[in-house]
């Protein structure tokens, strides 16, 4: 292997772990219901979406933007909810007052990271 493989290899796993470090954590509920959306009235959006609560909302300045999540454990006592890997969605839409959780996923995407039977789950994010 090259020197220059080495570094890239080298590099490629800090930057990995430099993203886990700067990994926010909270939590994660979903909805059903996609348009119309806070951010983008009435447009398809499609399913890998989510709602941010007024933790990320910043007046719609997260609209559009990505965000990758991943499930840590449930939010109550119970058995791990959890699925391997992690879920890409676009913030479309503002959680309404009293949302449950930091991040509101779509059915969907709740679902590709865990069981939608837990309701709500402890999850970790980041932007990408």
């Amino acid at each position: 292997m090259g020197i220059e493989m080495k570094a890239f290899l080298i590099l490629s796993m800090a930057m990995s772990l430099i993203s886990v470090a700067f990994a926010a954590t909270g939590t994660a509920t979903y909805y059903t219901t996609y348009v119309p959306s806070a951010c983008n009235g009435y447009q398809d959006d499609g399913v890998m979406i989510a709602a941010a609560s007024n933790v990320l909302w910043n007046n719609g300045a997260v609209c559009n933007k990505y965000y990758r999540i991943t499930c840590t454990g449930l939010a109550y006592q119970g058995a791990n909810p959890c699925k391997s890997g992690s879920v890409v969605v676009k913030i479309v839409d503002h959680c309404p007052t009293g949302c449950a959780g930091t991040i509101d996923l779509s059915e969907q995407a709740f679902a590709k990271i865990a069981n939608t039977a837990a309701g709500k789950i402890n999850i970790q994010y980041t932007p990408v």
